[in-house]
C-alpha cells in the first residue's frame, strides 16, 4: 500500500468512526458521547455565532510547547503498540509543580484532547477520564507506528483563559511520513468540503468553506453540538515544530445556500501566514461527517 492511500485511509478512519457513533442520531444533538471524535464544539444547546470583532478569549500557548501560562503538559505515554487499542496517560503540572486536579467544563468536556500523527495522515480526538491523584487516562487506537503530537486543551478552574499545551511521543516500529495533500478540497466518500478563497492574518479574519455532496448537490446541514460546522487543524510547514501552530475557527453567522453548494463562514484570528491542514465537521441528515482541507491564510495587508 502507498502511502499516500494510507494516510487517506487513516483520515477515513475517523469519518467511518464518526459515521458509526452517530447514524442513528437525528439532527439533533446526540447524547453525550466520550469517544465521539469532536472539534472544539461550543457548549450544547448554545449558538456559536459571532458578532463582527467578537471572539472567545485567545488561549495561552498554541500547541507547540509544554508548558504556557504556568502550567505543563507531563508524563505523556502512548501505547506501545499500533496495532489496536490501547490507553494513553498524562497529567497536567500547575504553577506550583502539583498535578492539577481542578478544571472547568468547556463545550461540555473538561479536557480536549488531539493525538495527530506529525504527517498528519493520523488524527484523533479524545476526550480522557480524570483520576484523583490528576492522571489523566484515554483509550486510542492508533492506526500505524510513528511520532505523534500530543496536545491537551483545557480550563484550569479560576482561569479567563483556556490553555493550549503540546508534546511529541512516540508509537514504537517502522513507518513512512504520507506526503501531505494540499489541496484546499476534500471528501469523505459522501459529503465534500472546499475552501472558497484564502483566509488572512488578522484577530477579525473571515474563511469561507462550501459543502456539497460528492457529486456537487446541495446539502442540508443540522446542528453538531449547538452549531453549524467545527474546524480545527494545524500550520503546516515551516522550518522547526514551533512553526506548526494548532488552530481553531469559529462559525460566524447561519450557514448560506448558494447555487455552488451551502456556503459557511468562519470567524478567525490567524497569527501567521502559511497553509493550514483543517479538519472540517458538519452534520448531514444526521450523519457526522468529518473532512480534511487545506487553506491558505495570507499575510495581513
Amino acid at each position: 500500500m502507498s502511502t499516500t492511500t494510507a494516510g487517506r485511509l487513516s483520515w477515513a478512519v475517523v469519518s467511518v468512526l464518526a459515521l458509526a457513533l452517530t447514524a442513528a442520531c437525528e439532527a439533533e444533538e446526540p447524547p453525550a458521547d466520550p469517544d465521539r471524535i469532536v472539534l472544539n464544539p461550543p457548549a450544547e444547546g448554545a449558538g456559536h455565532a459571532h458578532a463582527p470583532g467578537e471572539a472567545d478569549p485567545a488561549p495561552v500557548g498554541d500547541g507547540t510547547r509544554a508548558t504556557a501560562g504556568g502550567y505543563r503538559l507531563a508524563e505523556v505515554r502512548l501505547p506501545r503498540r499500533a496495532d489496536g487499542p490501547g490507553a494513553m496517560t498524562f497529567r497536567i503540572l500547575g504553577p506550583d509543580g502539583r498535578p492539577v486536579t481542578d478544571f472547568t467544563e468547556q463545550q461540555t468536556k473538561q479536557m480536549h484532547l488531539y493525538v495527530v500523527r506529525t504527517d498528519y495522515a493520523v488524527y484523533r480526538h479524545l476526550h480522557p477520564t480524570l483520576a484523583k491523584d490528576g492522571t489523566w487516562t484515554a483509550p486510542v487506537d492508533l492506526d500505524d507506528p510513528g511520532g505523534y503530537r500530543v496536545i491537551a486543551d483545557f480550563l484550569p478552574s479560576g482561569a479567563e483563559r483556556p490553555v493550549v499545551l503540546g508534546a511529541v511521543a512516540t508509537v514504537p516500529g517502522s513507518w513512512r511520513a504520507a506526503p501531505l495533500p494540499t489541496s484546499d478540497a476534500g471528501d469523505d466518500g459522501l459529503i465534500q468540503v472546499r475552501v472558497d478563497g484564502t483566509g488572512a492574518v488578522g484577530d477579525n479574519g473571515r474563511l469561507h468553506l462550501v459543502v456539497t455532496t460528492v457529486d456537487g448537490e446541495p446539502v442540508t446541514l443540522g446542528t453538531y453540538l449547538g452549531t453549524s460546522a467545527h474546524v480545527s487543524g494545524f500550520r503546516t510547514g515551516g522550518r522547526t515544530a514551533r512553526d506548526r501552530v494548532f488552530v481553531h475557527v469559529h462559525p460566524y453567522g447561519e450557514p448560506e445556500p448558494t447555487d455552488d453548494g451551502t456556503r459557511l463562514t468562519f470567524h478567525t484570528t490567524f497569527e501567521r501566514a502559511g497553509d493550514y491542514r483543517l479538519v472540517v465537521q458538519v452534520r448531514v441528515e444526521g450523519l457526522l461527517h468529518t473532512v480534511p482541507v487545506t487553506a491558505t491564510v495570507e499575510p495581513a495587508a
